[in-house]
């Protein structure tokens, strides 16, 4: 086991490094210097377009693919997973989250305009879209090649990677640490829910998300806001060492074992990582149920999946890793994941409160979240074989794999999160690089119609 751990090591540092993170910054600093800070400008059209009513082809509704989305991104990652980037890469990780939040959020609009307009419809009528699909039919059919590869790094993803294994321990653990409820009967639990949801498909997907995510994200935010309010006095320390240690060469960070060393690279790259881990912006796979929206404007749903980044990161994350900072409990002990996160909740919470909110809301965030990547994992293997039977081959090897994780160590699940989400990035950032100029005309088309409207409206009323 200790040599199979090295080896996932070597590989996660290798995936992520300096090519990995520069061309994934790189593409969301160049979206946001070419769309004009567009996810800072905008952001009030963005939020008005997910109440806008629309009506176009499509199979859900442009606010449940918003609901999918945050389902499959609002997952264990914003809470076990934010624990692990802090213990790994220090507070400084949190502002490197931050950062590649506030970039992604130009990349996650790129792929879901991209979702759009080169969407098409399977054999079954249902429509098909994702990174797959705007590779082929934007670059054209000599870059299939790069589709087939996103798309069977998405199959694995989805089974190997952030759908099943990280997702399922987690409930597993808070769940039986909470409740003390066996593992084998949380396990046997999550798989029946999971089948009896995902035979529905992407209908019966988004309703559950439609109901699930305002709930989960009132109940866990709610929760967090109260913890900082109640230790507001150390919130000032805990920025003060977030921006400190991201800058450091080195930043110590203390420990039951003693004092940990971590370097400036460690700081950034765990926190980049986590940070696409728990947003998705750069992965390809949020533009997939995008696709799915019941839209004519591809620039609208690109508008609304951007805000998805920012609930997820700059909101949920950011949450999760102010209250375990400022709890003290990262130089005091050397806990991680679901236990550094129970234990920081509990500390400003009484009465046990805090461990019941962190496992309730690892439940409801992991499960969507299995529940999402279903239906990514669903769209990718449709695209490699071309057959809707195959959709049912994958969901009995999903649910099967959601039925042996809880019996799976934490550590190298997320090794191998981390590994499987870069192999995704890489051809999907490539497609966005190449086809840059369709979502930089499609921008522009649409909000200079936008503005002559406006101008037409004026004129009409002085009239």
């Amino acid at each position: 086991m200790e040599t199979f751990m090295k080896i996932l090591e070597t590989v996660q540092t290798f995936v992520w490094g300096p090519p990995t993170l520069i061309l994934l910054m790189g593409t969301g600093l160049y979206f946001t210097f070419k769309l004009k800070g567009l996810q800072i400008c905008k952001f009030p059209r963005a939020l008005r377009s997910i109440f806008e009513k629309e009506e176009g082809a499509g199979d859900v509704s442009p606010f449940a693919t918003l609901c999918t989305t945050l389902a499959a991104d609002i997952g264990t990652g914003s809470i076990v997973g934010v624990a692990t980037a802090l213990r790994i890469g220090g507070p400084g990780a949190m502002f490197w989250m931050w950062v590649s939040a506030l970039l992604g959020m130009t990349t996650k609009y790129s792929e879901a305009l991209l979702a759009v307009k080169f969407r098409v419809k399977d054999e079954k009528g249902e429509i098909a879209g994702g990174p797959m699909y705007y590779i082929q039919n934007g670059m054209g059919e000599k870059f299939k090649w790069l589709a087939k590869i996103f798309a069977f790094f998405g199959v694995v993803t989805a089974l190997l990677g952030c759908g099943t294994f990280p997702q399922v321990n987690a409930i597993t653990e808070s769940v039986h640490d909470s409740f003390h409820i066996p593992v084998i009967v949380i396990g046997v639990i999550v798989t029946i829910l999971t089948a009896v949801v995902t035979l529905g498909g992407i209908q019966a997907i988004s309703k559950v998300a439609q109901f699930v995510v305002p709930f989960m994200a009132i109940f866990f935010i709610g929760g967090s806001m109260i913890i900082l309010i109640v230790n507001h006095a150390a919130i000032p320390g805990a920025f003060a060492r977030i921006f400190s240690c991201a800058f450091s060469k080195q930043s110590a960070l203390g420990g039951a074992a003693g004092t940990a060393v971590i370097s400036f690279m460690t700081a950034m790259r765990t926190g980049v990582a986590r940070g696409v881990y728990t947003n998705e912006a750069g992965l390809g796979s949020s533009p997939i149920v995008a696709a799915a929206a019941k839209t004519d404007s591809c620039v609208k749903q690109g508008l609304i999946s951007m805000t998805s980044v920012f609930f997820t990161t700059i909101i949920t994350c950011s949450m999760t890793g102010l209250v375990v900072i400022s709890s003290g409990l990262l130089d005091k002990t050397d806990l991680s994941g679901s236990v550094l996160v129970t234990k920081a909740y509990n500390a400003g919470l009484p009465f046990n409160i805090g461990m019941y909110l962190v496992a309730v809301g690892i439940i409801f965030f992991s499960f969507t979240t299995i529940l999402g990547w279903n239906y990514y994992g669903e769209r990718c293997i449709l695209y490699l074989t071309g057959k809707t039977g195959s959709i049912k081959i994958f969901k009995i090897v999903y649910i099967i794999a959601i039925a042996t994780a809880p019996f799976l160590t934490l550590e190298p699940i997320w090794l191998m999160a981390d590994i499987t989400n870069a192999l995704m990035i890489i051809p999907n950032l490539i497609a966005l690089l190449g086809l840059r100029k369709v979502v930089i005309s499609e921008t522009r088309k649409f909000f200079d119609r936008e503005e002559r409207t406006k101008v037409n409206v004026r004129r009409s009323v002085v009239e």
